[in-house]
């Protein structure tokens, strides 16, 4: 099975979890695989196991700190040196952070990890990915962002932090983008859908203390592998099924709706706007 032969796959958060199992499904299929991590030794390692495992020589790794958005703006600039296509791009880092702590540019970090990172880097990569199109963006979120709203007066939780609260506003802003960029690239040969992995076994929320971090390791004896938690972002970025569909959110390989409040268009817009300022990209 070669879908993806000649083909150029970038994707975030790729050393460990539902990123590291779609990376080496996506290797497998003969991708181009370019993995970003933010530790370069365990991106190298990760990057040999993936060779190792696939049989694909072609797999590289860029570091960058998501949380940044200069590393964002750098990581871009590195790939769009070393590579002259982009064919799917998998936006998958993501965290949840039990007490709140601010970015290198001051900002609420779930926020900018989750969403300003998406949202800087696909618009960075848009031209790379017109240029290659059929092309493909796919957008990790979460089942989460069901009873989740954006608090546009608080968008940075100065007011109000809950590890849960914050990480599920970040991932109903990923729903957001994903429809708001989906209407922007009508026509374009491009297509953007959001994922719903479940509740994955990974390292997710181990890097908190206290009741967060109880709550990710009671969760994680009943929850699916990296693998299968992979399986629909991997049927997204290589799929010919899903060829020319736009503009959804995905569970278990099939369309399903999202959050009722996930489809405001004005809500989509105003986050896009406020998302431009924050990140220094112009809104187009």
């Amino acid at each position: 099975m070669n879908e993806l032969l000649g083909k150029t796959v970038l994707i975030t958060g790729a050393t460990n979890g539902i990123g590291r199992a779609a990376a080496l499904q996506l290797a497998k299929q003969g991708a181009t695989m370019v993995i970003v991590g933010r530790n370069p030794a365990k991106t190298a390692q990760t990057v040999d196991e993936i060779k190792a495992q696939s049989g694909n020589p072609l797999v590289n790794g860029l570091i960058a700190d998501l949380s940044s958005m200069a590393d964002v703006r750098r990581l871009a600039a590195e790939f769009s040196q070393k590579y002259t296509r982009l064919d799917v791009l998998i936006n998958n880092a993501g965290g949840v952070f039990a007490s709140r702590k601010l970015t290198v540019d001051g900002y609420e970090h779930t926020f900018a990890f989750n969403h300003l990172a998406y949202f800087l880097l696909t618009n960075l990569l848009l031209n790379q990915l017109k240029a290659s199109a059929p092309a493909r963006i796919v957008n990790v979120s979460s089942g989460v962002h069901v009873g989740a709203v954006i608090d546009f007066d608080d968008l940075q939780s100065q007011k109000n932090y809950g590890g849960n609260q914050a990480y599920g506003q970040s991932k109903l802003a990923n729903v957001l983008f994903t429809y708001a960029l989906a209407r922007r690239l009508a026509g374009s040969g491009v297509t953007v859908n959001a994922s719903r992995p479940g509740v994955v076994a990974t390292g997710f929320g181990e890097n908190n203390g206290g009741l967060l971090r109880l709550v990710a390791r009671f969760l994680h004896l009943f929850a699916l592998t990296p693998e299968k938690g992979a399986d629909t972002v991997v049927y997204l970025a290589s799929s010919p099924e899903v060829e020319g569909i736009t503009g959804k959110y995905w569970y278990k390989r099939e369309p399903i709706p999202s959050s009722p409040v996930s489809y405001d268009e004005a809500a989509q817009q105003r986050l896009w706007e406020v998302s431009a300022q924050l990140t220094g990209l112009v809104s187009a």
